[in-house]
């Protein structure tokens, strides 16, 4: 459709123009932006979490508009987490079971929410990678089981080669997966780790219990990886967050304590586009969807018969059935005393946001009624129509329940200009979010008071010319009458350094803008932004994790290419 619609964090389209800006001005990885922060810049992409922001401004570079890649990113988002659920859930419940867990996965009403409520794409995002890390750690599991089955048997090494490729396959599968879940969505990697780790655990348990077995640390060697591959972005949030005022944020309004859901919203809860707030009557729907929670229910019914079939699946699923009742108690006030004891669940600030991983679990076990029904034994003739006319049916009522839900609250006549013009992004889209502005910031009350320059003069005499702004330079020729300071409209933040005639000199910060003393005389003037040794060390971990896929792929290769030559 033509223009967009309005969402609660409408400056999606705003940050892909910016993390396009930042890229095409040689900034890799992108940390700071220009002209957000009331056009004195802010560091957003040091903090907030920038995958789906990569994704939107490649398809900037590829020729679309802003608002365009910004759809495109939005819609991408949803469609892989229907592809990523399928291919999970069809190792369980086959290529039925997988087709219905993907439908309900994509239709799920938080879905919904974070779409076109919310406008959560980062969370969005995250959403659709949960269902891979978990295929890839799955997959790595049953290959290390084939191949511990190999060895037990004296199979030829040919096979046992094969097999070893594929596992260092899964590895780099779990090490990507799990980085992107961490870079799309900070807060939902804190959630779903846990889960992720308990499911790693138990295989990893499963594995050492085996007779032979090739490895089993492999298990948790993919996650560690992912961790190395994201340290780009997740130690500058760690150690540099305290140079800005996100914790603001937290508390307040968004205090945790008056963000439960209650039991009846879950189940039914009226659908609306405005927010969250104390009690049981909120501006829009918590509810998990009748749908998902009436074939979960149903899937129980699949668990005996899994037991008898396979062990092992019925081991991971009372797992994710424990985890899935995990995550819906989260949500409620009665888990608060969990909320209470552990302080870094705070940064949460909504109790719902479990919804996420109570969308994943229901979805997933929203297929096992489909299993069941190829395993009970039916003629193929009753079996094949049966099992589509029944999917067809199940996929049509998922659609049409929650079709409604994921529908804008309006379209608005919009064009990229009216997200993209300076005054809106130094501005309106600044209001939205400026958590990231440094402490102690002196933010504008009034659009007036919005700088509309760079440089500010304090002496009339003073000649700033050749001025070459980029996103992390600003470049200037001054020339001074006698020694003076110039006022510079840039927030401060670590890795700000200020050279005269390529001497970097000492500046000071007023809480807005810096001050530079400039002696008498004609001078080149360089204000730039590098990265802080924090950063840097990031930056060298992120590369030791590539270094590593790239050498285990190299050296699987070669040992394989080996064996079969002799």
């Amino acid at each position: 459709n033509p223009g967009f619609f309005p969402m609660h964090d409408d400056t999606q389209v705003a940050r892909v123009f910016e993390m396009h800006k930042s890229l095409s001005d040689g900034m890799f990885p992108v940390r700071w932006v220009a002209d957000l922060g009331y056009g004195y810049g802010y560091p957003i992409f040091n903090f907030y979490a920038p995958l789906a922001y990569y994704i939107g401004a490649l398809f900037i570079f590829l020729g679309f508009n802003a608002l365009v890649a910004t759809k495109i990113m939005i819609g991408l988002g949803i469609i892989l987490a229907g592809v990523f659920m399928y291919i999970f859930a069809r190792e369980f419940w086959g290529k039925t079971g997988g087709v219905i867990s993907a439908a309900l996965y994509v239709y799920a009403p938080y879905h919904a929410l974070n779409t076109y409520v919310r406008g959560a794409v980062t969370e969005l995002w995250a959403y659709a990678l949960i269902p891979l890390t978990f295929f890839s750690i799955y997959k790595l599991f049953f290959d290390l089981r084939v191949y511990a089955s190999l060895e037990q048997k004296s199979k030829i090494k040919n096979q046992k080669s094969k097999i070893k490729q594929d596992i260092w396959f899964w590895v780099c599968l779990t090490a990507i997966s799990y980085a992107a879940i961490i870079i799309s969505h900070n807060l939902t990697a804190m959630m779903v780790t846990p889960f992720i780790f308990l499911f790693a655990t138990f295989l990893y348990i499963k594995l050492r219990t085996a007779d032979t077995i090739h490895k089993p640390y492999f298990i948790f060697l993919g996650l560690l990886i992912g961790i190395f591959l994201s340290a780009f972005y997740w130690l500058p949030v760690l150690f540099e967050m305290k140079f800005t005022d996100v914790l603001s944020v937290v508390g307040g309004g968004s205090d945790y304590k008056d963000h439960f859901a209650c039991h009846t919203q879950l189940w039914s809860s009226p659908w609306g586009f405005a927010g969250s707030g104390p009690g049981c009557v909120d501006g829009f729907s918590l509810m998990i969807g009748k749908l998902h929670i009436v074939l979960g229910i149903i899937s129980l019914i699949v668990f005996p018969f899994l037991f008898k079939k396979d062990k092992n699946k019925f081991y991971i699923c009372l797992i994710f059935l424990i985890l899935l009742l995990l995550s819906i108690f989260l949500t409620l006030k009665e888990s608060r005393f969990i909320w209470d004891a552990l302080p870094h669940m705070a940064f949460f600030q909504f109790p719902w946001r479990f919804l996420v991983t109570v969308s994943f679990f229901i979805s997933f076990f929203g297929g096992a009624i489909f299993w069941l029904l190829v395993n009970i034994g039916l003629p193929k003739y009753i079996l094949g129509p049966a099992n589509w006319i029944t999917c067809t049916v199940v996929i049509a009522a998922i659609i049409i329940i929650n079709a409604d839900v994921f529908t804008p609250q309006k379209f608005i006549s919009v064009k990229t200009a009216d997200y993209t013009s300076k005054d809106t992004l130094n501005w309106k889209i600044s209001k939205i979010s400026d958590e990231y502005m440094p402490k102690g910031f002196f933010k504008p009350l009034r659009s007036i008071d919005v700088p509309k320059r760079k440089f500010e003069l304090t002496d009339k005499n003073l000649k700033i010319s050749s001025i070459d702004e980029k996103t992390q330079q600003i470049r200037a020729t001054v020339i001074a009458p006698e020694k003076t300071t110039i006022y510079v409209n840039v927030a401060y933040f670590p890795g700000w350094h200020v050279f005269v005639d390529n001497k970097q000199v000492w500046f000071k910060y007023s809480g807005q803008g810096l001050l530079i003393d400039i002696p008498k005389g004609r001078h080149t003037l360089d204000i730039k932004f590098t990265q802080t040794p924090i950063e840097m060390t990031g930056n060298s971990i992120s590369i030791a994790g590539v270094i590593v896929l790239l050498a285990g792929i190299i050296s699987h290769r070669n040992k394989i290419y080996d064996q079969k030559s002799s």
